[in-house]
C-alpha cells in the first residue's frame, strides 16, 4: 500500500480535488433516461445517497493529507469516500469495484460521477488501496458510520428511546489450525524471516532443524501425524520452540522481529518451562488443552484473532439498533412500522465478554444524541453491575438475570414475598418468619419448626436447621436479583423482552447483504473498517426502503411546509417540470409523461 508520507502536504503529493455536491445540478442528470428507467432510479437507494449522504461525508478528515497547491489532482474526495462505503455495502472486490464505478449507472448517479468524463468514471485499484489504508489506520470508517447514521436519524425523525443490543461472530480470512500446525507455522515463519534478514545467524542453526521446517517433503510429515503420536510430536515442537526462543532472546536485531515475538508468545501460551533438578537445566511441558487461554494465538497470519468457546476463532461485533414496538392488539411476532437504524458498532476479539459491552455502548450513542431510555438484551448483558450502571445514566435494561433458572439462592428467593425494605414477609407456602434481622449488608431470617419440618417445598428451599428453627442468610444483591427473576415470569416482561430476537434478523441482513460474517481481510483494523462501513450500508438500505420520492425526496409522513415557502416551492416545481417536458419532447418525440409530485422543501 502507498505510504501516507507520499501523499502528504510536506512531500508535495497529489493536490486535493473536491466537487461541490451540495449545490443542485443546473441540468437534469437523468434527462437521458426514459420514464421507466428514470422512475426506478429515483426510487432506489442511489437518489437518497446522492442527495442526502454524499454531500455530508467527512472529507474534512482526509483533505489535510493532500496538498492544496501542488501535484496532480486527486479523484473527487467525496466520490472516493462514497466508493469505499459502497464497496463494503455490496461486498465487491477491488476489481469488481472498478467495474461498478466505470459501468454501473446507479453507482455513477449516486456518486455524482459524469459518465462522459473518463477521468471521473475510472478509479484504479491502487487508489482504492491507498484510501482504504488511510481510513483503516485512522479509524475514519467510524466517523463515516456516525455521520451517516446521525443524518438518517435526523432526516427520518427516528425514535431512539428503545434499542436492543447483541453480538455477532465474524470470521476473518484465515484457516483453522490445530496445535501441531500452529507450532509448525510459527516456527517456519520465524526461520524464513531469519534467513531473509540475518542469513549468518540462520546458517549457524543446526541443519537438521532448518530442513525439517523449510523443506516441503520434511514439512509434510507434520500433516501425517497419528492421533496416538500427537503428544510426542507436540513435545518435540515445544522443544524446538524453546530452543529458538532461548538462542536469540539476547540478539537485539532478532528480538525486535515480529515473527520472533509471535514465537515467544506461542511459547508462553502453549508451554510451561520448568527447572530440571537433575540436570539443572530447563525442560518444556506442553499445557493441556483446558489450560490454553481463550486470547491465545490462533494463526500467525492474524495475531489479533482470538477464540470463543461458543462460536470459534475470529472476532465479534457489538451491534445496537433502534426498534419500533408493535401497536396494541398486533400479533406477538410482529414489530411496529418505522425505520430502525443501527446506532452503535464496536468490533472486539472473539474472547471478549458481552458483559462489558453494555455501558460503553450506552455512552457512545448518548454522546451522539441517540441516547435510549430502554435497552433490551440477553442475559449476558443483564448483570447487576450493568443494570445499576445503566440506571445511573437514565437507561432501563430489560434483560434476564444471568444464569437462567439454575439452582441458586436468588432463584429460590424469587418465590418469596419481600417488603419494600428488602426483608422477607412470607415464604412460597405463605408462612411469615419468626424474625428477619438486618446485619450490615445481609439479613438473617428464621422460620418456625412447625412450618418447615414437613413442608412439601423443603427440597427447593434454602433453609437449614438453626438454634431457634430453620433459617438462612441473604444479602441485598440476592434480593434485587430475586425481584428481577420474579418480574421475568410476568406477561409484561415477556411482552417487552420479545423484541430482543429481532436483532437476529439484523445479523441475517448484514450477512446476506454485505457478507459480514466471512470477511476477505485479516487484522483488527481491517475488520473494524469493513464491519463499520457495512453497518452504515444496512442503514442506507433500510432508509431507502421507506424513502418517498413522491414527496420530493422527503420521508413518508413528513409535514408539508405551509405559507409562502410552499407556494414558491410549487411554482419552481412547475418550472422544472416544464423544462423536463421540453427536453424529453425533443429527445424522445413525446411529452406525455407524468409530472412528479411537488417538493415539500
Amino acid at each position: 500500500m502507498l505510504n501516507l508520507s507520499v501523499i502528504s502536504t510536506s512531500s508535495g503529493g497529489p493536490v486535493r480535488f473536491v466537487k461541490d455536491h451540495k449545490t443542485r445540478d443546473m441540468f437534469d442528470p437523468l434527462a437521458r433516461f426514459g420514464p421507466h428507467r428514470r422512475s426506478r432510479l429515483e426510487r432506489s437507494w442511489a437518489r437518497l445517497f446522492r442527495e442526502e449522504i454524499l454531500p455530508i461525508l467527512p472529507v474534512h478528515k482526509i483533505s489535510p493529507r493532500y496538498s492544496g497547491t501542488t501535484g496532480s489532482p486527486t479523484k473527487d474526495l467525496y466520490a472516493m469516500l462514497g466508493i469505499m462505503l459502497l464497496q463494503q455495502v455490496h461486498d465487491t472486490t477491488d476489481e469488481e469495484t472498478v467495474d461498478q464505478v466505470a459501468f454501473n449507472l446507479k453507482w455513477q448517479y449516486a456518486l455524482g460521477i459524469s459518465e462522459s468524463k473518463e477521468r471521473e468514471a475510472y478509479v484504479c485499484p491502487k487508489t482504492l488501496w491507498t484510501m482504504r489504508d488511510i481510513l483503516a489506520r485512522e479509524n475514519l470508517s467510524e466517523v463515516i458510520f456516525e455521520t451517516v447514521t446521525e443524518k438518517l436519524a435526523k432526516l427520518f425523525s427516528v425514535d431512539t428511546t428503545r434499542q436492543r443490543l447483541d453480538s455477532v461472530h465474524i470470521f476473518s480470512n484465515m484457516c483453522h489450525l490445530g496445535r501441531i500446525r500452529l507450532f509448525v507455522r510459527v516456527i517456519k515463519a520465524f526461520l524464513v524471516n531469519l534467513k531473509r534478514h540475518h542469513k549468518e545467524l540462520f546458517v549457524a542453526l543446526p541443519k537438521e532443524m532448518t530442513e525439517k521446517y523449510l523443506k516441503k517433503l520434511r514439512e509434510s510429515v507434520f500433516s501425517l501425524v497419528k492421533p496416538s503420536e500427537s503428544t510426542k510430536t507436540l513435545a518435540e515442537l515445544g522443544a524446538d520452540l524453546f530452543f529458538l526462543a532461548e538462542r536469540f532472546h539476547e540478539v537485539e536485531a532478532v528480538a525486535g522481529m515480529s515473527s520472533y515475538n509471535l514465537l515467544c508468545r506461542l511459547l508462553r501460551e502453549q508451554c510451561t518451562v520448568e527447572e530440571d533438578a537433575g540436570t539443572k537445566g530447563k525442560t518444556v511441558r506442553i499445557k493441556p488443552n483446558k489450560e490454553i487461554p481463550s486470547d491465545s494465538l490462533q494463526n500467525p497470519s492474524d495475531p489479533e484473532a482470538t477464540y470463543c468457546g461458543h462460536k470459534g476463532q475470529g472476532y465479534q461485533a457489538q451491534i445496537m439498533e433502534t426498534y419500533c414496538p408493535a401497536p396494541a392488539g398486533e400479533g406477538e411476532n410482529t414489530e411496529g412500522k418505522g425505520l430502525s437504524l443501527i446506532t452503535h458498532v464496536s468490533v472486539e476479539p472473539a474472547h471478549a465478554s458481552d458483559a462489558h459491552a453494555l455501558l460503553p455502548a450506552i455512552d457512545d450513542v448518548a454522546g451522539r444524541g441517540l441516547a435510549p431510555k430502554e435497552v433490551v438484551a440477553d442475559s449476558l448483558y443483564g448483570s447487576e453491575k450493568n443494570v445499576e450502571g445503566a440506571a445511573k445514566k437514565g437507561v432501563e435494561v430489560v434483560a434476564p438475570v444471568p444464569g437462567g433458572q439454575k439452582e441458586s439462592k436468588s432463584a429460590y428467593l424469587a418465590d418469596f414475598t419481600f417488603s419494600p425494605e428488602g426483608g422477607i414477609e412470607r415464604c412460597p407456602m405463605g408462612h411469615a418468619p419468626l424474625e428477619d434481622t438486618s446485619r450490615g449488608n445481609h439479613r438473617e431470617v428464621i422460620f418456625s419448626v412447625e412450618n418447615c419440618l414437613g413442608c412439601p417445598a423443603r427440597k427447593r428451599c434454602p433453609v437449614k436447621a438453626v438454634r431457634r428453627g430453620y433459617g438462612f442468610s441473604y444479602d441485598r444483591k440476592q434480593v434485587r436479583m430475586a425481584r428481577r427473576r420474579a418480574r421475568e415470569k410476568t406477561s409484561s416482561f415477556r411482552d417487552r423482552y420479545r423484541y430482543r430476537s429481532g436483532i437476529e434478523g439484523t445479523f441475517s441482513a448484514l450477512d446476506r447483504l454485505t457478507g459480514v460474517k466471512q470477511l476477505r481481510i485479516r487484522g483488527m483494523k481491517a475488520v473494524r473498517y469493513c464491519v463499520t462501513l457495512k453497518a452504515a450500508g444496512v442503514n442506507l438500505f433500510r432508509a431507502a426502503a421507506v424513502w418517498d420520492p413522491e414527496r420530493g425526496g422527503k420521508p413518508a409522513g413528513s409535514a408539508q411546509i405551509p405559507g409562502i415557502r410552499a407556494l414558491a416551492g410549487r411554482f419552481l416545481h412547475r418550472i422544472v417540470c416544464l423544462a423536463r417536458r421540453l427536453h424529453i419532447f425533443f429527445e424522445f418525440g413525446s411529452a406525455d409523461l407524468p409530472i412528479p409530485a411537488p417538493s415539500a422543501a
